[in-house]
């Protein structure tokens, strides 16, 4: 299967980059390298990370490289660049490379994952599906070759925009297809996709928050149009991307891998930042929880105040219905400010 995909997965990707396929393979190669060559030592993951920041870094200041700078006998495969900029895409790419090496330094390590205390907490394992945790844990010591490990980098369901899924969750389900989603389930899934689509028909043709947006008309509006287009724009905003994110992801489905699901819930509900940073990015920030643990400690720091709060208004019971009233009030009050702010930095950023 994973031949298959590939092949497929390659068609996609000449479509899209054309010749600079070779850049993507030559960087990918050379991560396989790395991850097998060092993934039993200490260093590794420092190793990775800075291999991996480098190109990410050169692919954007030299704008996915020329060919002549190669020698101008390349020069001509300047003009089949294909119909989408390669560094752009790459960066997802990055993110599967780092998951590939974290994978698989963990697997020579040996794992540490209670599968049964995991079972006993599980409310989705418990029901008889397969958590994703479950997935990412797999021993697929057999799957670490060479023809996986860049099947799952240009899986073409997830290639452009993801949702991220981790290489052993990929690889787990490539063989045995996922069985979470019944085929009615995909179909509704389906179905509730094209009604988002009309939605957004919709929106697009009778409301006009992105015009006064992106033309600065709104500078000439009331503050209080100003917070109307605002609380519009964060909105298309948020059904944008769950169509790109969704549609992928359907695709996905059909074909028999389940990633994670990003925004799993509306913006209009997420009433805090950390609410909102795990619901809009909820694939990405799975990834960020199991391989860079700094940087969710760095996300913990920025929301230390928000949950200084959270954690005394949870610990304060309110004693007479006017209290519990208050509580709720003054909780949707914190509400309105987290939207009001996410209106400002999705508006006119």
């Amino acid at each position: 299967m994973s031949i298959l995909w590939l092949f497929i997965s390659f068609i996609y990707l000449f479509y899209l980059h054309g010749a600079c396929v070779i850049f993507i393979l030559s960087i990918a190669s050379l991560n396989f390298l790395l991850v097998k060559s060092f993934a039993r030592r200490n260093c590794f993951p420092f190793l990775l990370w800075i291999f991996n920041i480098f190109f990410l870094i050169f692919n954007r200041v030299y704008e996915g490289y020329s060919f002549s700078i190669f020698g101008q006998h390349w020069a001509y495969l300047d003009n089949f660049r294909g119909t989408f900029r390669w560094h752009i895409c790459f960066n997802f790419v990055i993110l599967r490379m780092i998951s590939f090496g974290y994978d698989y330094h963990w697997a020579q390590q040996g794992s540490h994952f209670d599968h049964e205390k995991h079972v006993q907490r599980c409310h989705v394992c418990k029901s008889g599906k397969l958590c994703y945790q479950i997935q990412q844990e797999r021993n697929i010591s057999e799957n670490y070759t060479f023809a996986m490990y860049l099947c799952y980098l240009v899986y073409a369901p997830l290639y452009i925009s993801g949702p991220i899924i981790s290489f052993n969750a990929f690889a787990s389900q490539l063989e045995v297809p996922q069985n979470n989603y019944l085929r009615r389930d995909v179909l509704w899934y389906g179905l509730r996709w094209i009604f988002s689509l009309l939605l957004m028909e919709l929106m697009t043709h009778i409301f006009y928050y992105n015009a006064f947006a992106i033309s600065g008309m709104w500078k000439l509006l009331s503050p209080l149009d100003v917070f109307i287009v605002g609380y519009g724009v964060l909105n298309f905003m948020w059904l944008k991307f769950f169509l790109i994110w969704r549609y992928f992801r359907l695709w996905s489905l059909i074909c028999g891998i389940e990633a994670p699901e990003n925004m799993p819930r509306c913006v209009n509900n997420c009433h805090n930042l950390e609410t909102f940073w795990k619901n809009w990015h909820a694939s990405f920030n799975k990834w960020l929880v199991r391989k860079l643990l700094s940087w969710a400690w760095l996300t913990c720091l920025f929301f230390i105040p928000e949950m200084v709060v959270k954690s005394a208004a949870d610990s304060f019971q309110a004693e007479s219905a006017f209290g519990g009233f208050l509580v709720r009030e003054l909780r949707a009050f914190a509400g309105s400010i987290t939207i009001t702010c996410l209106m400002v930095c999705t508006s006119f950023h």
